[in-house]
C-alpha cells in the first residue's frame, strides 16, 4: 500500500474488538493465501503448531482457541505471502531505485527466493549459487582479523540457529556478537543481575493469577504483546487492580474488548483495563518510582507497618544506605522530575501496599533512557521493599519484543565472555575460545563508523534502519568491504550495503525444514523462560531456500579449519544433536532439553531467583542507593519554548522496523508515518497548526546535525514539553553516544530536540 495523505481521526477507544479483526483481514487479503493463512492461524502458538515470529509473550498450557493476537496474525500473513522476488526483480530495478522505496514497499514485494550477490558494475543484485555464495563469503573472512568482524542476531532466529551461530563465531575467533537485545533490554540483563543474581524477569503466567496488583511502566500492551491482554483482563475480573505509567495516553492499554469473547463483540462493549493512568514525563518513571519507594519508608516510620520487614532482614543487602538516599530527594525534585504530583503518587502507593502481592511490568519505555539502568533497579527497589520477588503472584517481568530475542541470549548470544561457557566450549568443539569482550550494537555503529569494522554478518534484522546515527552510519556501511544478510524479505540494510554484498534467503520458521532425518523441529524462549518447540507448516517459499542452521552451517564449513568436533555436517541433519549439544553446555538449564520441550508446554528454564536463591556477590537481593534523579545528566533540556523531550514509538501497524501499514488506529493516525505528536496547549503556545510541517533537530553540542523534516503537527495527551514521533522515522536524530550508562542501550525515549516550522 502506497503512503497516502495523513488522516487523523478520534482514537479507538479500546484494543482488540472488530479493528482486531478488520486489521487482520486486511492483510490476509493483501498478501494472498487468505484462507490457507487464516486457517493456519489456529496452530500459531500451539504445541504441536509454531511459535509466533512476532513477540515473545508467553505461551499459555493449555492454549487459547485462538492464541494469537492482531500483530502476531500480521506477522503470520507476512512471512506466509503470496508475492515472491524473482531474480527478475532485480534485473528490473537497480539498487539506487529501490532506496527511493519506502520501508513498507520493500518488504511487501516478497519473499526472496535464492541467494544474490550486488554487482558493483550494474549496480543490481545478481543470481549466484549458494556454493559460490560459501565460496565467496568464506574466502573473505579468512582475510579478516576476526576482531574486525561483527556478527550480529535480530533475536527472531531459533534457539538451534543461535547456538551454531555463536559458535561459529567465536570459533572464528569473535566475541563480537551484538543482538537486539543491545537496543531494548540490555538495561534489564545489566540491571537484574545486580540486584536478584539473574538477568531475566521471574513472573510466571501463573502468577498472573494469584497476584493482587499489577503496575506497568513503559510498555504499550496493545501494541507489543496484545496476547497479555488476556492475562490481565482475566486479573481485572478478579478485582486487581491494573496502574499504568506512560507519557501518552495509550488508548489500547485502557480499554480492551476481547475478540474471543462473543458476547462482549456482538455489543462492542469493552473492559476497563487500567485502573489508574498515570502521564509521567519521558524519562520521569525513575523519579516516580523513588516517590513511591519514599513514601512506604516514610509511612512504615510512622508507625505503619507497610514494609515486609522479615524479608528485608533475612533476603536483602543494602537497605539502609537505600533508605537514607530516599531521604535525600525532595518532593519539589520528584514531582518536577517526574512530572506527578505527590497525591497521584500516594494514591499509586496506597493501592500498592493494600495488596498481598504485585508484579512490575515493564517496556523500553523504562530501558531506553540515560538512567534505564537505574530505573530496572529502583522498580526492583519497589518490589523488594513488599517483598514481591520470589512469591506467588509478585514478580518482576520485562516484557521482551523479539519473539526468540531472550532465547538466543540463553543459548549465548552475547559480545560478554564471562556470560558463555567458553571452557566447556573448548574441553567439547576442542578449539579455543576467544576470551576478551566483544562489540556490542552501539560499540559496532561506533567501529563502521571509525572504520575498524570490515564486515558485518547479519542473522536478521535491519541495522541501518534499526541503529541510531544513520547521518554518519550509512555513508560508512557503503565503505565496508563485506556485508552479508540471512533474510527472509527485502529492507533497508541490504540496499545501504558494503562493497561486496550478499543476501542469503533463508526458510521461515513457519515453513516445513526438511533435512537428512526428515522435518525438524525448533525451539525459542518467551519472556517468562518457557521453552517451546515450533514445527513448519507451510511448503517453502522456494525450493532454492536454505534453513538458518543450514545457510550458518555452510559459511562456518567454508570459512574454518577442518575441526572433526565442529559437526556442522551432523547438526544440520537432525537438529536434535544441536539441542543435545546445548545441554552439554549447560545441564543446569537444559538437561534432558529434547525431550523436555516435547512435552506439552514444553519447560521453563530455572531461575534461581524464584526460589529466592539470591546468585549475587553478597549471596543477597541488593537494594541500590540511587545518587541522582537526573534524567539526561550529558544532554539535558534547554530552556525556551520549541524544545521538546522526544520519545520514539511504534505504531499498530508495525513490528520493529517491519512496516505493515499506514494505520495507527490506537492514536487515530492513517496513512502516513511523517508525524510528530504534540500537546495541543504546547501547538498553541507555538502559534502551530494542526497538520503543520515541521523539522526537528536533536540539542547536542558534538558540532554533528541531525534533523528530519517534513513531520506534521498531530495534537495527543502527552505531557507538556514531550514529543513522540515514530521509529525508525526518525532514529537520525539520535546521537550514538546517547545511550543507557552501564547498558549501551540507545536513549530513544529521550531525546531533547528543537522544533522549527518549514514552510
Amino acid at each position: 500500500m502506497p503512503e497516502q495523505d495523513l488522516h487523523i481521526t478520534d482514537p479507538t477507544p479500546a484494543s482488540g474488538g472488530w479493528g482486531s479483526l478488520e486489521g487482520v483481514a486486511t492483510i490476509l487479503g493483501r498478501e494472498g493465501h487468505a484462507l490457507s493463512t487464516a486457517a493456519l492461524l489456529r496452530k500459531q502458538n500451539k504445541h504441536d503448531g509454531y511459535m509466533c515470529v512476532s513477540c515473545a509473550w508467553a505461551k499459555p498450557e493449555p492454549p487459547h482457541l485462538a492464541e494469537f493476537c492482531e500483530n502476531g496474525a500480521k506477522a503470520t500473513a507476512w512471512d506466509l505471502t503470496s508475492h515472491r522476488i524473482a531474480p527478475e526483480f532485480f534485473a528490473s530495478h537497480t539498487v539506487a531505485e529501490l532506496e527511493g522505496w519506502t520501508d513498507h514497499a520493500l518488504e511487501q514485494a516478497g519473499r526472496l527466493t535464492e541467494p544474490m550477490r550486488w554487482d558493483a558494475a550494474t549496480d543490481r543484485y545478481v543470481p549466484t549459487s549458494w556454493d559460490e555464495a560459501f565460496a565467496g563469503i568464506g574466502g573473505a573472512l579468512r582475510g579478516f582479523d576476526p576482531k574486525e568482524v561483527v556478527f550480529y542476531a535480530s533475536g527472531r532466529a531459533s534457539n538451534e540457529a543461535a547456538f551454531l551461530w555463536q559458535l561459529f563465531a567465536r570459533a572464528y575467533g569473535t566475541n563480537n556478537l551484538p543482538d537486539s537485545s543491545n537496543m531494548c533490554h540490555e538495561s534489564t540483563s545489566v540491571a537484574l543481575p545486580e540486584a536478584i543474581g539473574v538477568p531475566v524477569g521471574t513472573t510466571t503466567l501463573e502468577d498472573f493469577s494469584h497476584t493482587g496488583c499489577i503496575l506497568i511502566f513503559g510498555q504499550n500492551t496493545a501494541v507489543n504483546s496484545p496476547r497479555m491482554l488476556h492475562q490481565l483482563e482475566d486479573a481485572v475480573k478478579r478485582g486487581v487492580p491494573i496502574i499504568v505509567f506512560n507519557p501518552l495516553r495509550e488508548h489500547g492499554i485502557e480499554r480492551f474488548t476481547n475478540p474471543q469473547s462473543p458476547s462482549r463483540m456482538l455489543v462492542t462493549q469493552s473492559r476497563q483495563i487500567a485502573a489508574q493512568f498515570l502521564q509521567p514525563l519521558p524519562g520521569g518513571d525513575l523519579a516516580a518510582m523513588t516517590g513511591l519507594c519514599k513514601l512506604l519508608l516514610e509511612w512504615d516510620a510512622a508507625g505503619e507497618a507497610v514494609l515486609d520487614d522479615h524479608f528485608i532482614a533475612e533476603e536483602t543487602h543494602g537497605f539502609q544506605a537505600f533508605a537514607a538516599s530516599m531521604r535525600r530527594f525532595p518532593w519539589p525534585e520528584i514531582e518536577a522530575r517526574s512530572g506527578l504530583s505527590r497525591a497521584a503518587l500516594e494514591q499509586v502507593a496506597r493501592t500498592y501496599v493494600a495488596a498481598d502481592s504485585a508484579m512490575g511490568v515493564y517496556g523500553m519505555g523504562l530501558t531506553q533512557h540515560r538512567q534505564g539502568v537505574e530505573a530496572v533497579r529502583m522498580l526492583t527497589n519497589l518490589l523488594l521493599l513488599r517483598g514481591n520477588i520470589g512469591k506467588p503472584g509478585g514478580g518482576i517481568c520485562p516484557v521482551r519484543g523479539h519473539s526468540n530475542v531472550q532465547g538466543q541470549r540463553a543459548v549465548w548470544i552475547t559480545e560478554k565472555p564471562e556470560l558463555a561457557p567458553l571452557d566447556r566450549f573448548k574441553a567439547l568443539f576442542a578449539f579455543e575460545p576467544p576470551r576478551g569482550k566483544g562489540l556490542d550494537s552501539v560499540e559496532a555503529a561506533k567501529g563502521v563508523i571509525e572504520g575498524k569494522v570490515k564486515a558485518v554478518l547479519q542473522l536478521g534484522g535491519n541495522l541501518t534502519r534499526s541503529l541510531p546515527e544513520r547521518g554518519l552510519l550509512e555513508p560508512a556501511w557503503r565503505r565496508l568491504p563485506l556485508t552479508v544478510m540471512i533474510t527472509t524479505k527485502l529492507n533497508r540494510s541490504h540496499l545501504v550495503h558494503g562493497r561486496s554484498a550478499w543476501l542469503l534467503p533463508c526458510l521461515s520458521r513457519i515453513e516445513i525444514d526438511r533435512q537428512a532425518s526428515g522435518p525438524q523441529i525448533v525451539s525459542m524462549e518467551d519472556s517468562t523462560s518457557g521453552i517451546h518447540p515450533s514445527h513448519g507448516q507451510r511448503e517453502p517459499a522456494s525450493p532454492h531456500l536454505l534453513s538458518e542452521p543450514a545457510i550458518i552451517a555452510g559459511l562456518a564449513k567454508a570459512t574454518l579449519p577442518p575441526n572433526p568436533k565442529l559437526d556442522w555436517g551432523g547438526w544440520v541433519d537432525d537438529y536434535t544433536r544441536i539441542r543435545h549439544a546445548i545441554a552439554e553446555c549447560h545441564p543446569e538449564w537444559f538437561s534432558d532439553y529434547d525431550a523436555r520441550m516435547r512435552r506439552p508446554g514444553g519447560f521453563v528454564r530455572s531461575n534461581p531467583a524464584r526460589k529466592r536463591e539470591w546468585r549475587t556477590e553478597t549471596k543477597k537481593a541488593n537494594f541500590l542507593a540511587l545518587e541522582s534523579l537526573e534524567m539526561d545528566p550529558d544532554m539535558p533540556l534547554e530552556d525556551g519554548p520549541g524544545t521538546f523531550r522526544l520519545m520514539t514509538v511504534r505504531s499498530n501497524d508495525q513490528f520493529n522496523t517491519t512496516i505493515y501499514g499506514y494505520e495507527d488506529r490506537f492514536r487515530g493516525v492513517h496513512g502516513s508515518r511523517d508525524i510528530v505528536f504534540l500537546n495541543p496547549a504546547d501547538i498553541e503556545a507555538l502559534g502551530l497548526t494542526a497538520g503543520q510541517s515541521v523539522a526537528l533537530e536533536t540539542v547536542a553540542k558534538d558540532g554533528v546535525e541531525r534533523r528530519v523534516g517534513g513531520l506534521q503537527v498531530v495534537p495527543f495527551d502527552l505531557p507538556r514539553g514531550s514529543a513522540a514521533a515514530y521509529y525508525p522515522e526518525c532514529n537520525p536524530l539520535l546521537p550514538l553516544w546517547h545511550h543507557a550508562k552501564g547498558s549501551h542501550v540507545p536513549a530513544a525515549k529521550s531525546i531533547p530536540v528543537r522544533l522549527h516550522p518549514e514552510g
